[in-house]
């Protein structure tokens, strides 16, 4: 019955005076009856299908990813229709256990907070070795500043250095007689060499005489003579070179070892006796200059300097003077044994007298090698 009203409606025409003005219709009460029909129609329908959907929510519960705003009035268009799940909003986590919604940016704020207070201090770390480094930098520089600046007023006769003339001596006379034990060490490794060639020629000498021995019957005896005589000869080199051996080893330690680490001692002597003239001539320029209240506080600071300096310096001395005193003591014992051993075992050698070359082995605690115990085992080898 609507239908058929709202077609009849639609259907009507409606005629226009002559002024524009509409007529008045018979059928205007029809029309205007059939759109309250239709009015009143709607507002039923919408109400049960409201009230139908009012209970759905009631029993399940509204569904915030599929729920819609709509824009417009009733019966709109889609275009109106905007998701909800387009909206952008704080997240949350619903605790079943408590009933509450927790923003999940409380969380990622407290983990962002604890990450950037970890890279704070990563960062302050290392501006901090950074700034560490650069006063190191910084001393250090200064420092070669003024120990180059006093090097060349030294050299150039414009600056005084601190001089202690019997320790100068001392240390002249270590230099020196270091060179000459080096020379001492040479030669000796030099003998030793040759010597050691010729022994292993005589040991080749005695092995082709006993050979020629066996095949010469009428010159038996006296290749034989021979061969046992460059034995002998070969046995009581190896005696010597064992001797010899251990007076380039003690030569050696004390050349390269005591000495050099009484030398070592006095580098840093005097590179603390350079240092502390830096300093205090450093120090002695700013008592020159004015006396205002900035150049007091440089002054402070430059005898602050100063007395590390010294306190350094003297140190360094003492440790110098005590080295070179036990080094003079160690010299004269070591070289006083070496000295013996060395004239005892080469007159022994060369005077034929084995015996004697043994007893000086053994009066010295000697253990010669065993023969063949030069060369590697045939694990070494692999």
């Amino acid at each position: 019955m609507t239908d058929s009203i709202m077609s009849k409606a639609a259907t009507m025409e409606i005629p226009i005076n002559s002024n524009g003005d509409t007529g008045t219709l018979p059928e205007d009460d029809s029309l205007e009856q059939a759109a309250k029909l239709q009015w009143n129609l709607d507002e039923k329908v919408g109400s049960s299908r409201g009230t139908r959907d009012l209970q759905q929510v009631m029993v399940s519960g509204p569904n915030l990813n599929e729920t819609s705003i709509v824009s417009g009035g009733y019966g709109g268009t889609a275009e109106g229709i905007i998701p909800t799940s387009s909206i952008k909003g704080p997240a949350v986590h619903y605790n079943a256990e408590f009933n509450k919604r927790i923003p999940v940016e409380g969380l990622g704020s407290n983990m962002h907070h604890s990450s950037s207070s970890s890279s704070m201090a990563a960062d302050e770390a290392t501006r901090g070795v950074a700034v560490e480094k650069l006063e190191t930098m910084k001393k250090w520089g200064l420092n070669t500043y003024k120990c180059t600046k006093q090097i060349i007023s030294e050299r150039f006769g414009r600056g005084s250095r601190t001089v202690d003339l019997e320790l100068e001596a001392q240390i002249e006379v270590l230099r020196d007689t270091k060179k000459k034990y080096e020379n001492v060490l040479r030669l000796a490794r030099a003998l030793t060499n040759h010597f050691y060639n010729m022994v292993q020629t005589q040991h080749a000498l005695g092995d082709t005489f006993a050979d020629l021995s066996q095949k010469s019957p009428e010159l038996r005896d006296e290749f034989g003579y021979n061969a046992e005589t460059q034995k002998l000869l070969c046995k009581n080199g190896e005696t010597l070179l064992g001797a010899v051996n251990f007076f380039v080893s003690s030569i050696n330690t004390l050349v390269n070892k005591t000495m050099e680490d009484t030398l070592m001692t006095i580098k840093m002597y005097e590179n603390a006796r350079l240092e502390f003239d830096a300093y205090r001539s450093d120090l002695e320029e700013l008592s020159l200059g004015p006396k205002d209240a900035v150049a007091m506080a440089r002054i402070d600071t430059a005898q602050q300097q100063y007395q590390v300096q010294k306190d350094k310096y003297e140190r360094l001395r003492s440790d110098v003077i005590i080295k070179l005193k036990f080094l003079e003591e160690n010299k004269v014992k070591v070289m006083h044994k070496q000295l013996l051993l060395f004239h005892n075992a080469i007159s022994a050698y060369f005077a034929g007298n084995q015996e004697q070359l043994e007893q000086t082995l053994k009066q010295f605690n000697i253990k010669l090698r065993p023969p063949g115990a030069d060369k590697p085992s045939w694990l070494e080898e692999q």
